[in-house]
């Protein structure tokens, strides 16, 4: 595929306020969740840039390859994942795949069992921010490792 934009020079405006956006869920949310959430949105949405950016962020942190690997099938992966992750993680999907249907409200009373409501309107922006990101770069095919 080749690239079709830089959007970060073309409107600068744009990116430092995605970024900013990006960056205020991310002082109310545990950062180990934050990174498994990024990376679950982009294998969703199939976003390379953010998966390789955000899998090098997460190993860099010390996450495990072993978690990094079975993260597109969490939900069979036993208790390598917490109950708190599984429900942000579940969360995560319903979001992201609005097309689906609404937030069940199973999905969302099971992460409220886990987080406090700063904490999940943290979440649940950090979700809806990686989700703008993934559409940014998959629309103008920014490549893993290349700058926006």
């Amino acid at each position: 595929m080749t690239r079709r934009a830089r959007y970060a020079q073309h409107a600068p405006d744009v990116f430092r306020t995605m970024l900013a956006f990006s960056q205020a869920p991310a002082k109310g949310l545990d950062p180990v969740v934050g990174e498994l959430v990024k990376i679950r949105a982009s294998q969703i949405n199939h976003c390379a840039f953010c998966l390789d950016m955000h899998v090098k962020d997460a190993r860099k942190a010390g996450e495990s390859d072993e978690r990094i690997d079975l993260l597109a099938a969490w939900e069979e992966a036993g208790d390598l994942y917490s109950e708190k992750e599984r429900a942000a993680l579940a969360l995560t999907e319903a979001v992201t795949l609005l097309t689906d249907g609404f937030v069940p409200d199973e999905v969302y009373a099971r992460a409220a069992e886990h987080f406090d409501e700063a904490e999940l309107s943290h979440l649940v922006g950090a979700i809806v921010a990686i989700n703008a990101w993934n559409r940014f770069n998959v629309a103008f095919r920014t490549p893993p490792g290349a700058r926006a």
